[in-house]
């Protein structure tokens, strides 16, 4: 088993993996448990902190990523959507408004224990409604890699905010 630390994990923050070549060779008897201890938030290209957890990069995930975001008191996310690839998200802390559509002209609101689930290449933009708290949620993309599939769009920003 190796150990990797990341500077975005901090200290004490690390991942615990199997060689690429026993996580690629498959199978029940060559696949390890992968264990993702993240300690300090990165910044996500939609304008927020996340924690990584599971991802192609860090464990060999073939068909996912997990993670945690936190977006600040009065904070959004800037507009963007996933290209080819489905979103589902489930709410810790928190409320939060999504826009959604393609010109963010629709939205729904969630708290704590509802689940979200957004289809792949629909435009959104969650706000965190609380002025004094953050949101908190666990997101899972149905692309293993963290923040390739991810198109900005900086338009319906500019829209937003009229």
């Amino acid at each position: 088993m190796n150990r990797l630390s990341f500077p975005w994990f901090g200290a004490g923050g690390s991942v615990a993996f199997a060689p690429a070549d026993q996580i690629a060779a498959g199978g029940p008897a060559q696949a390890r448990v992968v264990s993702v201890c993240p300690s300090e938030a990165g910044k996500a290209k939609q304008g927020f902190a996340f924690f990584q957890g599971i991802s192609r990069e860090n464990t060999g995930a073939r068909g996912l990523c997990l993670y945690k975001v936190v977006i600040p008191p009065g904070g959004a996310a800037e507009a963007h959507y996933h290209a080819d690839h489905e979103t589902a998200v489930y709410l810790l802390e928190g409320r939060v408004e999504t826009f959604y559509g393609d010109r963010l002209q629709h939205s729904v609101v969630n708290g704590p224990g509802d689940f979200v689930y957004i289809p792949a290449g629909m435009p959104h933009k969650p706000v965190n409604l609380s002025k004094s708290e953050p949101a908190l949620a666990i997101v899972a993309r149905t692309d293993p890699n963290e923040q390739e599939g991810i198109v900005p769009l900086p338009e319906l920003d500019e829209l937003f905010a009229r």
